[in-house]
């Protein structure tokens, strides 16, 4: 049984035992590893069940910042979990480049796909995902791919949504707990404007320099030549304060955006699915 720093609720032990005993199961798992607090999560519970019979795998691509990467790798060597890193090319991918509402799906085929066969050449019997049950109820393609490559998803097995992962991580002391959501770089854009990695880098840079100005919950959205950023409601004051706008100004331009816009309905995750779905 998993031990946590601080106790947990009847409810949340009895699923973080589901999980436990799902894991176990498998026996052994190649775990896609993003960094974020779902797949973190996953990939520590699982190493504690099976121990070195879970591998880490995570993409590096012109869609994963740096800043992600460099995380993930040290999250794993402080705990001792084996790693690698592999480079899918979404890029190589027609459709991933032009951007269309299914763009994830092409993506997150090429990734497990990947995973699978990392898995396979180290013995490995099964892959991983990390979603969690609040995922079932957003646009998400990506698990179509998922469920065609019979991809685990250990953490809808265990019923588990992303405040109880949060919850869980918390009382188990993971430094992950509190991390902002992620999505990929690509996310970012509207459906249609083809993706390439100048404007992914453009997008790195701006939410980068974002974040070193204490904004950690942000997202810059790309519109042609238009940056949208979008912040906490809580903190649109801040970064419309006159220093700060102009500060954050300058630097977008000088990142080759000419155009720099603040999204007055605040943050939101997915909000580009808002031009595809029926009710925004």
């Amino acid at each position: 049984m998993i031990k946590t720093q601080e106790p947990l609720t009847a409810e949340l032990q009895e699923k973080l035992s589901k999980l436990e005993e799902y894991l176990k199961g498998l026996g052994s798992l190649a775990v896609g590893f993003s960094g974020g607090v779902d797949s973190s999560f996953l990939l520590v519970v699982a190493h504690e069940v099976l121990g070195d019979r879970v591998i880490a795998v995570t993409n590096a691509d012109a869609s994963v910042p740096e800043r992600e990467l460099k995380e993930a790798k040290a999250f794993c060597e402080a705990r001792g979990i084996r790693q690698v890193i592999c480079a899918v090319n979404p890029m190589s991918e027609e459709e991933y480049r032009h951007n269309g509402p299914d763009r994830c799906y092409f993506c997150k085929h090429g990734i497990f796909s990947e995973v699978k066969r990392v898995a396979e050449e180290n013995g490995i019997s099964y892959a991983a995902e990390g979603s969690n049950m609040d995922d079932l109820g957003d646009y998400r393609p990506g698990l179509r791919a998922v469920e065609e490559l019979s991809v685990k998803s250990p953490l809808r097995e265990a019923g588990l949504t992303k405040a109880e992962i949060r919850e869980i991580s918390k009382a188990m002391g993971l430094p992950t707990w509190s991390k902002p959501a992620y999505a990929c770089l690509a996310s970012r854009f509207v459906y249609g404007e083809e993706i390439t990695e100048e404007k992914l880098h453009m997008i790195d840079l701006a939410e980068s320099f974002l974040i070193e100005q204490g904004f950690l919950e942000e997202r810059v959205r790309m519109h042609g030549n238009l940056a949208r950023i979008e912040v906490p409601a809580k903190d649109i004051s801040r970064l419309a304060a006159d220093e700060m706008r102009e500060k954050i100004y300058l630097k977008f331009k000088e990142i080759g955006f000419f155009f720099v816009t603040l999204d007055l309905h605040g943050y939101q995750t997915g909000s580009m699915n808002a031009t595809i779905m029926k009710n925004p």
